[in-house]
């Protein structure tokens, strides 16, 4: 791999002296509450998570929207809401991720909001199943802008890959991979980068090299594997893979399982980063699916007053003082992934 690639590239391309100091205050701010174990806030969150929408059309079992267990509202971001937020924070944040549950190609207007952040100076991303990338679909998201498309394929034969992809087709899914690289070629485009994630689960843990081998085939840019979070992993789960590189979990002495990570009194998303909800409510991570720490909403008030409010500051203060007792961070397994 090279030393620098395109990602790197378009960082440097996107950075202006304004949000390099951001990032400096950012860090300074959150190693100082890190030692001290006192709360302090200085700069603005430097990337931030956007839900274009809660619908799927696939049924996942370890996902809220292929459940649809959601507790909160369903709905498409509208594009008033979305501008207005980037205009707030276009001149410090770096990086927006366009996905925290759904699938983001349901909303009609998802392409229109990635030219608009795109064009604001952000590094766009997004996560798909690939369903709905038609060849026209395909040239206009290259068109768009968007520098990374990750593409979820958990298997490389059909049976394999709608165990957990339930309702899915890897048919579409290898079409819609072909489509985008097709009309990057033709665009003479660089991007959007092309990811394929392979989620490692027990189903299709045998099937890894078999998958790199299809991502080089089709050509997309990187393969990468994602170990599964997993809801009720106490007592074992029938989706955690027997490769112990590949799982969050560690089995016990006793027989339960735990997660294989220190849960420290300390996060750094907490200090640079945060989650937007639909219909905008403000949650301090992608760990809270169901909105349950409501921080603000994004499209009713100013974001940077929400940023800095004292819910905000309580939450930061009580990840200092003790990630255990919340129940969002119980379940967090930074740090486990597996990147190759």
């Amino acid at each position: 791999m090279p030393l620098i690639d395109s990602g790197h590239i378009r960082l440097v391309n996107k950075l202006t002296f304004r949000k390099v100091w951001n990032a400096v205050l950012l860090l300074i701010s959150y190693h100082y509450s890190r030692i001290s174990g006192y709360n302090i806030q200085r700069g603005w969150p430097m990337s931030l998570a956007i839900e274009p929408t809660t619908a799927c059309n696939l049924r996942c079992p370890e996902c809220p929207s292929g459940l649809r267990s959601f507790t909160r509202p369903t709905g498409n971001l509208k594009q008033e809401g979305f501008r207005s937020l980037i205009d707030q924070l276009k001149g410090t944040a770096l990086y927006l991720t366009f996905y925290f549950q759904g699938e983001p190609y349901i909303n009609p207007d998802f392409l229109e909001m990635v030219s608009y952040a795109s064009s604001n100076g952000l590094i766009t991303s997004t996560s798909t199943n690939a369903h709905f990338l038609s060849d026209e679909m395909a040239k206009k998201t290259v068109e768009s802008g968007l520098d990374r498309l990750i593409i979820s394929i958990d298997g490389t034969d059909q049976e394999t890959y709608e165990s957990y992809r339930i309702d899915g087709e890897l048919a579409k899914v290898m079409e819609g991979t072909e489509n985008i690289v097709k009309w990057k070629r033709k665009l003479n485009s660089k991007s959007p980068e092309v990811v394929f994630q392979f989620l490692v689960v027990k189903p299709n843990e045998h099937q890894i090299d078999d998958v790199k081998a299809l991502g080089e085939k089709l050509g997309v840019d990187k393969v990468v594997l994602k170990s599964a979070q997993i809801y009720d992993y106490e007592f074992g789960h029938e989706l955690i893979p027997d490769n112990a590189k590949y799982s969050r979990y560690k089995k016990n002495k006793d027989g339960t399982w735990s997660i294989k990570n220190e849960l420290k009194n300390q996060c750094w998303r907490m200090w640079s980063s945060c989650v937007v909800t639909w219909d905008g409510d403000v949650v301090p991570c992608c760990f809270d699916k169901d909105a349950r720490h409501k921080m603000g909403n994004a499209f009713t008030s100013s974001f940077r007053e929400i940023w800095r409010s004292a819910p905000y500051n309580s939450f930061r203060e009580a990840v200092l003082l003790g990630r255990d007792q919340i129940e969002i961070c119980r379940n967090c397994s930074e740090g486990t992934r597996v990147w190759v």
